[in-house]
């Protein structure tokens, strides 16, 4: 190894506990097979033709302990392309399943992910690093387990998109070019095109997720469940105490609490997943794989970014508390095996309802600027809700706006530039009027100052969010061979609650060129 590698190999110690811990499958390597009794496959990443660093996290790399020297070597971009491991690096495919669209789809497991090792930091931070798009796995089902450059900018961008919104989710290193193409049906529709390929390096405490214990308990397989659920309490969740069903239902109530803080999250910044399957679920409360997501521009509850979801909508924006709750529903059932009775079980669903509905509640004083949420400031968001649905008005836009409102004399005028159609502003304008007067008289009977007021809505309601024909500008500039678009997209991101002088057109509302443009309205799963 040469003294440039190991320095930077220095930089991380492996701890592979996963792998260490729990059962592996006997056989190494991507042959297509259905995995019985094993938790994860030995696979390696597939080398690229030319990795080449395109963008990366400078926040998260130095919290692993690199410097932006050793994120510029080549030999960084060798290892997070698939070229190269360092030691204690032990790759492998993880071994799950999951409901998708509301439908039990067995085996699915890391098709186009797969994770190097459980770095720990100086500081005795565990991230588990995870390559997407380095080649196929056990769990490919006939793909070739590689990502196009579009679908890995909007995971690289919305995973350090998210963080910065302060929404629970992974985060992510860095995103690498392959040098090579990718064949994808983008739209599925009998169309497909050579795109560039590339590797995002994804990053969290734990992978685990919702599916990963729904598999062993369809196979019937209660000893490989309960080694699953012992192992994750004991690495991921290491604050419980207790033992047995008190300490599993302990430990199932925080995964339904923290599941209900980030769903809370995403519906205060208008976030949309696109695809909420089981399999996507993180016990660790984190938003997890970014597919066919998408950010409400003009409010609209029943919006879902994904096409695969167009007639259905089961994964809309209104809906994610609800499919939420569903999903939670589906991992108590796979972990009925290690109780006796279901009242644990039905207790941490309990414990989602409530956290959902005052983090929900916290959302509302927050967005509003009021010290606290009374039951009829909750009637007054629904109110305008519908407002901001029936009048075609941007949701982030809007609420950011809302501060700029007087109370003392509350007219339309400071929020203008939020509605979409003319005609329905004016259509709407006493239907809003009547709604400003009444969150005037709210206001004037809260404990909150004028400017405590403006901060607690400001540190609420971001300026900056990663609406889809921004990434999707970013996407056109890499694709054409110009990253550089990536890197001044996740520098306004950096700081989405924040004013930022000279980067006004970030914060402007879709403009009409991009109503049904791809990739801008709609997306696909295709990556």
């Amino acid at each position: 190894m040469s003294a440039s590698r190991l320095r930077l190999a220095e930089r991380l110690r492996f701890d592979n506990a996963f792998v260490r811990e729990l059962p592996g499958d006997p056989e190494v390597g991507p042959r297509l097979r259905q995995v019985e009794g094993a938790l994860w496959s030995a696979v390696a990443p597939l080398p690229v033709a030319a990795p080449r660093l395109l963008a990366h996290s400078r926040e998260l790399a130095a919290r692993l302990g690199f410097s932006e020297e050793n994120v510029a070597s080549p030999e960084f971009a060798r290892v997070f392309g698939g070229n190269a491991l360092w030691p204690g690096m032990q790759p492998f495919a993880a071994n799950y399943g999951g409901h998708q669209f509301g439908h039990w789809a067995g085996q699915l497991g890391d098709g186009r992910a797969i994770t190097l090792g459980e770095a720990v930091t100086a500081t005795g931070e565990r991230w588990e690093l995870q390559l997407k798009g380095a080649g196929p796995t056990p769990y490919s089902r006939h793909a070739d387990g590689r990502a196009v450059l579009r679908s890995s900018i909007r995971e690289f961008l919305c995973s350090e998109a998210m963080h910065h919104l302060g929404v629970p989710t992974t985060r992510a290193l860095c995103l690498v070019g392959t040098g090579e193409t990718v064949v994808r049906d983008m739209f599925y529709d009998g169309h497909p095109r050579a795109e560039p390929g590339a590797i995002v390096c994804r990053a969290a405490p734990s992978f685990i997720r919702f599916g990963s214990f729904e598999l062993p308990y369809a196979r019937g397989d209660v000893g490989l469940l309960r080694k699953l659920a012992d192992f994750c309490i004991r690495r991921d969740f290491p604050h419980l105490r207790g033992t047995g069903e008190a300490l599993y239902g302990d430990w199932f109530g925080e995964i339904c609490e923290r599941t209900a803080t980030a769903v809370a999250h995403w519906m205060r910044v208008g976030f949309v997943h696109g695809v909420m399957n089981t399999d996507n679920m993180s016990v660790l409360g984190l938003t997890l794989d970014y597919g066919p997501y998408g950010w409400i521009d003009d409010y609209d509850p029943d919006w879902t970014p994904n096409t695969t979801d167009a007639q259905g909508r089961r994964y809309r924006f209104g809906w994610q508390p609800q499919i939420a709750h569903w999903n939670l529903q589906r991992l108590a059932q796979a972990l009925s095996p290690l109780f006796a009775d279901v009242a644990p079980l039905q207790a941490g669903l309990d414990r989602y309802a409530a956290a959902y509905v005052a983090a929900d509640r916290d959302n509302i004083a927050r967005k509003l600027g009021l010290a606290e949420c009374r039951d009829a400031d909750v009637e007054l968001m629904r109110e305008l809700h519908g407002l901001l649905h029936s009048a075609e008005v941007d949701m982030t836009l809007f609420f950011r706006m809302l501060a700029c409102v007087d109370p003392q004399a509350p007219t339309l005028a400071p929020l203008v530039q939020a509605f979409y159609d003319e005609g329905k502003r004016t259509a709407a304008e006493p239907a809003f009027d009547g709604w400003l007067s009444r969150y005037a008289t709210r206001v004037a009977g809260d404990a909150l100052d004028a400017d405590a007021r403006r901060a607690r809505m400001d540190a609420a309601n971001p300026r900056y969010v990663l609406r889809n024909y921004l990434a999707q500008q970013a996407i056109d500039r890499a694709e054409q061979g110009d990253p550089a678009g990536v890197d001044e997209l996740l520098e306004v991101l950096r700081r989405p609650y924040n004013d930022q002088p000279g980067r006004e057109a970030y914060a402007r509302r879709r403009p009409d060129w991009a109503r049904d443009k791809p990739g801008c309205s709609m997306l696909s799963c295709s990556s």
